[in-house]
C-alpha cells in the first residue's frame, strides 16, 4: 500500500517536498507511519512529537487509526496563532483549563462569564463510581461542538449573547475531574446562564461521545439517548446511544 505523506511550513522546508511511503500489506497505523518518517528522514524526528495529524483532511487523536492505500497524511506543525490561543472547540486527552476557555470567550461588550465544569463524581443511580472511561468520534464531535454553539447563538440572537466555547476531554477520568467545560460570555449574567444550560443540554444529545461507567463490580457502558440533531436534520436510522 501506499500513503502520501504532505508537510507544511518547516516541516516541508527540511525534508523539501512530500513524501510518499509504501508499505508491505494493508494494516499500517498512524504510529508506524510516523516511526517511518522518523527512519526515513531523521532531520524531521525532532519535531514529529510536536504536530498534529490529519487523514484525508481530517484531524485524528488516535496514533492505532489504520491507514488505507491511497490515503494523504498531513503532517500539521503549531499553527501560527501560537501556542497560547486556546481553540474554542475541542475533544482532547489532556486536562481541560477553564480559565483560558474563559479568556477565549470575552469580549469588550461581555457583562457577564459562565463557565460550566462537568465533573466526574463518586457514584450515580445509588453505586460507587471509582472513574470514567470516556471515547468520542473526535472528528464529528468538534464538528458537532461548533454547530452547537452556533444553534445556541442564533436561538439567543436577540439577547446579547457574544460567544459560546465548549472542550469535551476524553480518555480516563478519575473522581473529581472536568470532562466538559462550556463558556458562555453575554451582557447580562441570566443571558449567560440560561445560554450555558441549553449549550450543555445540546451537547449532551448530540455529540458523539460515550462514556464507561468503573464500579466495584467492574465496568458497563451507560445508556444513553438517542441523538437529537439540529431541527430540520434527520438522524441516522440507527444511531449509536449518547450519554446521559
Amino acid at each position: 500500500m501506499q500513503v502520501t505523506v504532505r508537510l507544511f511550513a518547516r516541516l516541508r522546508d527540511i525534508a523539501g517536498s512530500e513524501i510518499v511511503e509504501r508499505f508491505e500489506g494493508d494494516a499500517v497505523t498512524v504510529q508506524a507511519l510516523r516511526a517511518r518518517v522518523a527512519a526515513s528522514h531523521p532531520a524531521l524526528t525532532p519535531f514529529l512529537p510536536g504536530v498534529a495529524v490529519a487523514v484525508n483532511e481530517e484531524y485524528v487523536m488516535d496514533d492505532g487509526l489504520p491507514l488505507s492505500d491511497g490515503d494523504v497524511v498531513a503532517l500539521i506543525p503549531p499553527i501560527s496563532g501560537g501556542a497560547n490561543e486556546t481553540p474554542r472547540f475541542l475533544v482532547t486527552a489532556e486536562v481541560l483549563r477553564p480559565q483560558a476557555l474563559r479568556d477565549a470567550v470575552m469580549t469588550p461588550a461581555s457583562g457577564a462569564a459562565v463557565v460550566f465544569e462537568g465533573v466526574v463524581r463518586d457514584h450515580h443511580e445509588g453505586h460507587d463510581v471509582l472513574r470514567l472511561e470516556y471515547e468520542a468520534y473526535p472528528e464529528m464531535a468538534e464538528r458537532q461542538l461548533r454547530s452547537v454553539a452556533a444553534e445556541v447563538l442564533e436561538e439567543y440572537r436577540e439577547r446579547e449573547v457574544h460567544d459560546i466555547a465548549v472542550h469535551h476531554r476524553i480518555g480516563t477520568l478519575e473522581v473529581g475531574e472536568t470532562s466538559l467545560l462550556v463558556a458562555v460570555s453575554a451582557a447580562h449574567r441570566r443571558d449567560a446562564f440560561e445560554a450555558a444550560l441549553r449549550t450543555v443540554d445540546r451537547v449532551k444529545e448530540t455529540v458523539p461521545v460515550w462514556k464507561k461507567e468503573w464500579g466495584p463490580d467492574g465496568a458497563q457502558w451507560q445508556e444513553g439517548v438517542r441523538p437529537i440533531p439540529t431541527p430540520g436534520s434527520t438522524p441516522p436510522p440507527t444511531s449509536p446511544p449518547r450519554q446521559p
